[in-house]
This record gives structure tokens, sequence and C-alpha cells, in this order.
């Protein structure tokens, strides 16, 4: 009796963890947009942010170490934008996580962020004339 308990005990539980992996599955999206996973590169990038202004500076008041601060940040600037290209190009192409409407979405904010710097612009320059 205790045993046939055990048996069905386990199989409830077995089926109910294949039942939850298969609703926790990145295949079983319910919409079409792409949420990304977590990433080290937004603090990355802006530690190195950091390091580039504050060598700048630093060369800029002719501190010994400045120039070789700057260049430092310069590289890990350019470093992390590469590897964050990657891997949106990797999530895109190879992953195939960039549905239409995701493109549809970054094709949308890209024009609206070259029209509200065109108005940016424009209304700098409208200051001066």
């Amino acid at each position: 009796m205790s045993s046939n308990l055990i048996f069905s005990v386990t199989l409830l539980t077995l089926k109910f963890y294949l039942l939850m992996t298969s609703f926790l599955s990145l295949h079983s999206q319910r919409h079409a947009f792409h949420l990304v996973d977590p990433s080290v590169m937004p603090i990355v990038s802006a530690f190195a942010a950091l390091t580039l202004t504050t060598g700048s500076v630093l060369f800029f008041h002719g501190f010994l170490f400045g120039f070789f601060t700057t260049l430092f940040g310069f590289i890990t600037v350019v470093l992390c934008m590469g590897i964050w290209w990657r891997d949106v190009i990797r999530e895109s192409s190879l992953e195939g996580h960039h549905t239409n409407i995701v493109q549809l979405g970054l094709r949308y904010g890209m024009i609206l962020f070259i029209v509200s710097e065109v108005m940016f612009f424009f209304a700098f320059f409208w200051a001066f004339f």
C-alpha cells in the first residue's frame, strides 16, 4: 500500500515538473516581443565611460597617467560596443528572437531618435538666430 502511494506521489511530482518546465521553456512565449536576458554589459559600459571621462580630465590637467587612463577607457568603450552589438546580432540572426514586431519597434525607435535629434538641433540653432 505504501509503495503504491510513494509511486503515485512520485509520478504526480514528475508530471507536475514536466508540466511546469513546458510552461517555462523559451518556446512557449505567448507574445511576439523579445525580453532580453540579463547582461553585465550596461554596468561594464558605464564604468568604461567613467574611466574614459576621468582619464580625459586627468590628461587635460597634465597628470602623469592621464593619457594612459584615457587610452584604456577608450579601448574599453570600443570593446564594450563591439561585444554588445555582437550580442544583439546573435540574438537577431542566430537565435531568431527579433520577430517582425520587434524589428518594427527597433525601426520606430531609431526614427523617433533621429527626429528628436533634428528637433533638438533646430531648437538649439533657433535660439541663436
